[in-house]
């Protein structure tokens, strides 16, 4: 009935507004009528949801004072008011300290981390440096973090570097637990890891140091010239799009797929690998353009076409440069246990893959050989303190690769003897450690042996503590681990020990402290993705501040 009346009420007293005789920008009653409100509860699910998607996308935070975006809210949530972008910024500023500070709790939980380190240089010429860290968590499950992407005005010595990562350790009270740090090869930084200046051990990414060991060879066989002869084609088509459209009908009428050429690039590991098969499977489409003189001109085609011993030597490469980049590829994992594969790749690369071929081209074999000096030098396979270093550490505590097979004889039993000796310091650090809380008052209660009926004879001939007279031993625990059947190549090292930690708890100890450890220094390096995302040119104006909360956010979701 109270409708009804309403009803009546809006048609004859108000009849003109209610169907559209209204002052210019005046809303219709209808209009206003169904308009769903927005409660404050939905409202604040609204603001949250577009501050995830500014961190999950990397959208500029002005993103909320576009147009088009509010148009977008106008249809979807007509009711909501978009807050302005000093309020999501202030919102972003909250989020980054509440998701600081818990990173900083679970780290707490860390017995051990790992980092990795490096430089880059944003759009706006400003230099940062990011640092990551990696662990194992109680249930051996492998995690990482970014936790600082610091701008770095001042120069780039290993004296301003070192200072940096001390600090960054210190801030997130990481003292006394990083194992390593994982950084390029690059004089100043492989010195700021410098026992003098940090108290971490310092290790060389693999992946760069293939990279170096790979250009030797470039330069060694004379392949130098054949990649920059085939940069040259590839650019030719990136810059043309008639012979970027002339390509694709080739390849349609040779039934070829119908990929893009991949232009090499110094900086990034395998371009070369990529350009040189993608120019092999690509080959006659690309011989058919420059031939074709409607699309090139007779004067490009002669400075473009690649000799024939060039195009053998990109197919005699290929398969070669393919092991390299498997070799890389397996090495980058994030998610997976990388540094014991260090020695075991290496060793298999120089002995197997990098050993000459009867079939082999002067150049390819040119290249093996240069290549495979090369990497051992630079690996420093014969080096006195090789079973020391943190790569073949974790080899030995990976049950994969425990038995090194790939060592000399000679090599492989110190290495085996350091392992026994770090599982000794081990236990008496822990033995130490435990007396130490018991001086404090704390002690530490143990149950005295029950007796289960009178003393048997052998007991009372061999004494009581006979069968225990090496149990839990640690030179018994590393001589089981040892002899125990190696596990299989497919398996993964930390499973292994979340099953067997009980078996070999001293051993178990070093192995969290040291396979959270990455192989390359990948982790900070793919960083630079995110941050070309974050600075760039409708962002230049971003604080170095900002610059670390949106890459923080962004990469520890």
């Amino acid at each position: 009935m109270f409708a009804v009346i309403i009803s009546y009420h809006l048609n004859t007293v108000h009849g003109a507004v209610l169907h559209g005789s209204r002052a210019p920008g005046q809303p219709t009653i209808k209009a206003t009528l169904g308009r769903r409100a927005c409660d404050e509860r939905r409202a604040e699910g609204i603001t949250e949801s577009i501050c995830s998607m500014i961190e999950r996308d990397l959208m500029p935070i002005n993103t909320v004072d576009g147009a088009g975006f509010q148009d977008l809210i106008a249809i979807l949530e007509p009711g909501y008011n978009i807050p302005s972008r000093p309020s999501i910024t202030s919102r972003l500023e909250a989020r980054y300290e509440k998701r600081k500070s818990e990173l900083k709790t679970t780290l707490a939980t860390a017995t051990a981390v790992a980092l990795t380190t490096d430089c880059w240089t944003a759009l706006t010429t400003e230099s940062y440096i990011t640092v990551t860290c990696h662990y194992n968590d109680e249930n051996w499950q492998l995690k990482s973090a970014v936790l600082t992407t610091t701008n770095m005005s001042e120069r780039h010595t290993a004296d301003n570097l070192a200072d940096n990562l001390n600090e960054v350790v210190e801030t997130w009270g990481l003292s006394g637990r990083v194992t390593a740090c994982v950084h390029d090869n690059a004089r100043n930084i492989v010195n700021a890891n410098n026992p003098t200046r940090v108290t971490w051990k310092s290790v060389a990414c693999f992946a760069h140091t293939l990279n170096l060991a790979v250009n030797d060879g470039f330069a060694a066989a004379g392949v130098s010239r054949a990649i920059v002869a085939a940069g040259r084609l590839v650019k030719h088509f990136h810059h043309s799009t008639i012979a970027t459209k002339a390509l694709g009908e080739k390849q349609q009428q040779m039934s070829l797929p119908p990929h893009r050429l991949i232009q090499s690039c110094k900086t990034r590991w395998n371009s070369v690998c990529d350009m040189f098969e993608r120019l092999v499977e690509q080959r006659w489409a690309v011989s058919a353009v420059l031939s074709d003189r409607s699309v090139t001109k007779l004067a490009d085609a002669r400075t473009l076409e690649l000799r024939d011993d060039y195009w053998q030597l990109m197919e005699d490469m290929a398969p070669m440069l393919g092991t390299l980049k498997c070799a890389t590829t397996v090495m980058s994992a994030e998610s997976e246990v990388s540094i014991s594969n260090t020695y075991p790749i290496t060793f298999s690369l120089i002995n197997n893959h990098l050993g000459a071929a009867d079939g082999d081209s002067h150049k390819v074999a040119e290249f093996k050989e240069r290549v495979r000096d090369s990497l051992g030098e630079r690996m420093k396979i014969k080096s006195d303190d090789l079973d020391s270093s943190t790569p073949m550490v974790a080899t030995m505590l990976d049950p994969r690769h425990k038995h090194l097979e790939f060592l000399p004889p000679a090599t492989r039993i110190s290495a085996h003897s350091k392992l026994l000796e770090m599982a000794t310091a081990e236990r008496d650090s822990v033995t130490a450690t435990g007396a130490a809380t018991a001086g404090d008052g704390n002690t530490i209660q143990t149950a005295a042996p029950q007796r289960h009926g009178a003393t048997s004879a052998m007991s009372l001939l061999l004494g009581e503590t006979y069968s225990n007279a090496h149990k839990g031993g640690v030179e018994s625990e590393v001589e089981i681990y040892l002899k125990d059947p190696p596990a299989l190549l497919e398996s993964n090292p930390t499973c292994w020990w979340k099953v067997n930690e009980g078996r070999f708890p001293t051993l178990a100890k070093l192995a969290k402290r040291y396979l959270c450890t990455p192989g390359t220094s990948v982790p900070s390096e793919r960083v630079f993705s995110a941050a070309g995302l974050t600075v760039n040119r409708l962002r230049t104006r971003l604080t170095p501040d900002h610059v670390n909360m949106l890459i923080f956010l962004n990469k520890n979701i």
